[in-house]
């Protein structure tokens, strides 16, 4: 079989609307496991995940790293937190944008700053295709192109695919298309709020919403 390309997804912002509540519930349960000075200006964190929330939050209050296990209770509470709220729902064509990959056999995989069970609770309550095997999160790695990396990894695997014909990074961030650029991968830039940044730092592709998402054979 011809090598395929191979799509990654960032997914808050990018393929589910839930940064506002994401963001609201990851302050609450920080809270919730006493750290009570949190730095919410989240856009401006060096790292825009999980993992860099709990440990730059924590060192902040307490003046150390967190305990190793911690990271596991904060998944937990974050996903339970979030299935408290309102369902996020996706940004528009992402269920069908993941839906047509499937359906023409194009290899995707997901590469997030979210810890896993909220991860789960975005993709079902937007009931889009979700493939764990592929999910590639901050539980394990502080930095986007770590998880990224991972989520090629995973890809090769699930997918039995030793290479790929090319890999698109999708994300909505600065941080995505810097991480993309850092890997030296394809990236196209996602929706309006950092649209200019992202055209100054060199991206290439943009498109507002996933409704003409651009599918290679």
């Amino acid at each position: 079989m011809n090598a395929r390309p191979l799509y990654i997804f960032d997914i808050d912002g990018t393929l589910t609307d839930s940064i506002p509540t994401y963001l609201k519930v990851i302050t609450r349960v920080l809270q919730d496991i006493g750290l009570k000075d949190i730095d919410t200006d989240y856009d401006n964190y060096l790292h825009h995940t999980d993992l860099y929330a709990l440990e730059y939050n924590y060192k902040r209050n307490f003046r150390t790293t967190p305990p190793l296990d911690l990271k596991f209770e904060l998944d937990n509470l974050l996903g339970q937190g979030l299935e408290r709220e309102p369902a996020v729902s996706e940004i528009p064509g992402a269920r069908k944008t993941l839906l047509k990959l499937q359906e023409s056999h194009i290899p995707f995989a997901y590469g997030t700053g979210g810890f896993p069970k909220a991860t789960a609770v975005k993709m079902t309550q937007t009931h889009m295709p979700f493939i764990e095997a592929v999910l590639a999160t901050s539980l394990y790695s502080v930095s986007r192109v770590g998880f990224v990396q991972q989520a090629i990894e995973k890809a090769k695997t699930y997918y039995k695919q030793e290479s790929f014909s090319k890999i698109i990074a999708v994300g909505d961030g600065v941080w995505d298309l810097k991480a993309a650029q850092e890997m030296d991968l394809d990236f196209i830039g996602v929706g309006l709020k950092n649209k200019e940044a992202m055209l100054d730092l060199g991206c290439k592709t943009w498109i507002e919403d996933l409704r003409n998402f651009p599918i290679l054979p």
